[in-house]
């Protein structure tokens, strides 16, 4: 693995339908340090307004112009790609594509670990598979990069990561958040086992980080003798206190969401709500809160239980509140395992949010949730060269995805 150092006006995905699909030859690959031209018939920057006709350079797999073809002069000697609709590579905002695999057998399932309720130490990073055939798929359709890790299903089940889907695995963040269940999916199964309760549960969190202060604190003390050994998990919890790593809390009944933004308050800890079916109902506490959410996929299965009260419209009425939204494919317990983003920015554009609005929750809106907004995201000189081309609307279900580029590097040629 690679480790680094350390929306617009509503439009139409319609315009320059009549490009040809981006031509490559099967198999190639990007030599380094290659220059590449993209010809898009409508690009969408998501840096400003979409431009038609355009043109995106890019050279040493970073993006060095984007405009207009009529003031983009393709180099000399650029390899040239041509699609009728090019947007940023997208990003899935929360799912646990690596850790779990396509098989859904015992060897490509390290998303949970149920033996214990607390384990902030466990990190996605020792998991994650970058070979795993689930990276692959959703790359072909798109997704450039995952905000993957450990599965609700433990109150405190571990660590995310932000990795883009090369091959290579170049990871934004080795460590993004930790992941946190509140509700029913957190509690421990069977007799006498904790937590059993929402109760429980928040208070055994209130605990961890009371012991992750206090084992900052002491890791403080100028006298070495007097400082504790060290503690992986409490390692964790101290760096959460600190501000370092915000808390992933997977909640979706209106209760544990208030919970969740107490904790935050009492603590004075950096907190991401996940999945959120019943956000629409605390609007303005999540607001007050300077809160993003990252919200259940839109084609998630509800109905009973805890989402029971989802919508499809939620994604909408966060956004007209100002909220900081990203969508996610979430987690399925379930052969092939995963949803794909682009899909369900899809409908949440039938559902309310325009299609820029719709575009920014798996592009620049969730790359800001993840704090990577400066690599990923968007086309601008200077980022990444994380690029997606279809043969039409992408949010059509009749359209392709005809080519990805990740890093200069074109990583899928076959349509899908």
């Amino acid at each position: 693995m690679m480790f680094p150092s350390p929306g617009s006006t509503n439009c139409s995905f319609a315009a320059g339908v009549a490009i040809a699909c981006v031509v490559l030859v099967a198999g190639s690959a990007t030599a380094i340090g290659e220059t590449l031209a993209i010809h898009g018939g409508t690009i969408h920057t998501m840096a400003g307004a979409p431009i038609t006709d355009g043109v995106v350079v890019v050279t040493d797999g970073r993006i060095v112009a984007v405009g207009p073809a009529a003031t983009v002069a393709i180099p000399v000697g650029a390899r040239v790609l041509r699609a009728a609709v090019v947007t940023p590579g997208l990003v899935d905002a929360h799912c646990v594509v690596g850790l779990a695999g396509y098989l859904n057998q015992d060897q490509d399932q390290d998303q949970l670990d149920a033996t214990e309720p607390v384990q902030p130490e466990l990190r996605a990073l020792d998991a994650y598979n970058p070979r795993e055939r689930l990276v692959e798929w959703v790359r072909g359709f798109g997704v450039t990069t995952l905000h993957t890790g450990h599965a609700p299903g433990a109150l405190v089940s571990g660590q995310t990561m932000v990795v883009k889907t090369s091959p290579e695995a170049s990871v934004l963040k080795p460590t993004a958040m930790v992941a946190v269940t509140l509700g029913d999916a957190g509690r421990a199964q069977g007799d006498k086992k904790a937590p059993g309760t929402r109760s429980k549960s928040v208070a055994m969190l209130r605990t961890e980080l009371i012991k992750g202060a206090e084992y900052r604190r002491k890791q403080a003390e100028p006298d070495a003798e007097k400082r504790p050994a060290p503690d992986l998990r409490l390692e964790a919890m101290a760096r959460i206190v600190a501000g370092e790593w915000p808390l992933l809390v997977t909640a979706d009944r209106a209760t544990d969401i208030d919970a969740a933004l107490r904790v935050a308050e009492e603590f004075g800890i950096r907190v991401v709500l996940d999945s959120a079916a019943e956000s629409h109902l605390l609007v303005d506490r999540i607001r007050a809160a300077g809160v993003p959410v990252i919200l259940h996929p839109t084609m998630r299965r509800s109905g009973a239980g805890e989402t029971e009260n989802a919508s499809f419209e939620t994604a909408a009425t966060l956004r007209r509140a100002g909220i900081p939204l990203a969508l996610q494919s979430g987690y399925e317990s379930y052969v092939p395992k995963t949803r794909v983003v682009l899909f369900e920015a899809g409908v949440a554009s039938a559902n309310g949010l325009t299609v820029p609005e719709a575009l920014a929750t798996v592009t620049i809106d969730a790359a800001r949730i993840l704090g990577v907004a400066d690599r990923i995201g968007s086309l601008e000189p200077g980022k990444d060269a994380d690029v997606a081309l279809f043969d039409g609307d992408p949010f059509e279900y009749t359209t392709h995805c005809t080519g990805v580029i990740i890093d200069g590097a074109v990583v899928a040629d076959q349509p899908r």
